[in-house]
């Protein structure tokens, strides 16, 4: 291993170290399918293309290694990269439902099958030495940015959903941090095809981190909020039985604020009222009663 600086080499190792937890990330996604018995709501793009990049990246490190650049932590990671997405993909195979399979095997025999193993053909034979370098280079950078990408799909769901159940926040995490520490490796290597993409995974990494802390408990306010609302109408109910019971005493008006607790009670409060009048009124009528007999 030829690497002369100390901080490439630091970058390298933490580099893999990270995209070692990257691409385990995932897994709890994969838990959550096991237990739910199926992949309905989940994408399995972004792991078709990051399976496609692990294997371009292997490919372009290996015609690294004939120009005697040292490749060896990308081909280390990216080949730990295409065991794991494979397991990925082969679990959301199995647990989702007949469309998504269907859809995500032609996804991956055009990319992973006919799509690399075109490239493949295609550098071999019109492209020799250096500018074959170039060219592959070129395209590992375009599948990175689409690595980066994919998950626009999973943003643009959580913004409408306003859940974050299908954007682990590990995932997130981890991908910022990665990218960081691969884009310094890339600088200083001197291989731009490494760097420039992760600059772009940086932006896509903060962004689903920031939608992540803005709707992470979206989804536990919508399930309680029938529930309040179901209280409130409860409430004006028993208010509206009261001013029918004892027509003298003025109906509760519930006035709305930012704090609906506050509100009810309020309510409540001018309810225990009402009751103890009503059952004063109810004591005076007894009593007017027996001085009449």
């Amino acid at each position: 291993m030829a690497i002369q600086h100390p901080l490439t080499l630091a970058f390298g190792l933490l580099g893999n170290i990270i995209s070692f937890c990257v691409f385990l990330a995932p897994v709890p996604t994969f838990y959550t399918i096991y237990k739910r018995k199926t992949a309905e709501g989940f994408q399995a793009l972004p792991y078709v293309i990051a399976l496609l990049s692990s294997m371009l990246y292997i490919y372009y490190a290996l015609l690294k290694e004939e120009f005697k650049a040292d490749a060896t932590f990308l081909i280390t990671i990216n080949s730990f990269g295409c065991v794991v997405e494979t397991l990925y993909i082969a679990l959301f195979l199995f647990y989702a439902p007949k469309k998504a399979r269907i859809s995500t095997l032609t996804l991956a025999f055009l990319l992973n099958v006919f799509g690399y193993g075109l490239m493949m053909l295609l550098t071999h034979f019109l492209a020799t030495g250096e500018l074959r370098l170039k060219i592959v280079g070129w395209i590992c950078l375009v599948f990175s940015l689409s690595v980066f990408v994919a998950p626009l799909g999973v943003l643009r769901q959580v913004i409408r959903t306003k859940s974050v159940e299908f954007m682990p926040f590990p995932l997130s995490f981890f991908l910022t941090l990665g990218a960081v520490t691969w884009f310094f490796y890339g600088l200083l290597i001197k291989d731009y095809n490494i760097a420039f993409p992760n600059i772009l995974g940086f932006l896509f990494g903060i962004a689903q981190m920031v939608l992540y802390i803005v709707y992470k408990n979206t989804k536990k306010v919508l399930e309680e909020q029938p529930k309040v609302q179901e209280l409130s109408e409860h409430i004006i109910d028993v208010v509206k039985i009261s001013s029918l019971v004892c027509p003298e005493l003025s109906p509760v008006v519930l006035q709305p604020t930012l704090d609906i607790t506050n509100d009810m009670i309020q309510a409540v409060q001018n309810i225990i009222v009402m009751a103890e009048k009503t059952e004063e009124a109810k004591e005076a009528m007894d009593i007017d009663a027996s001085t009449k007999v």
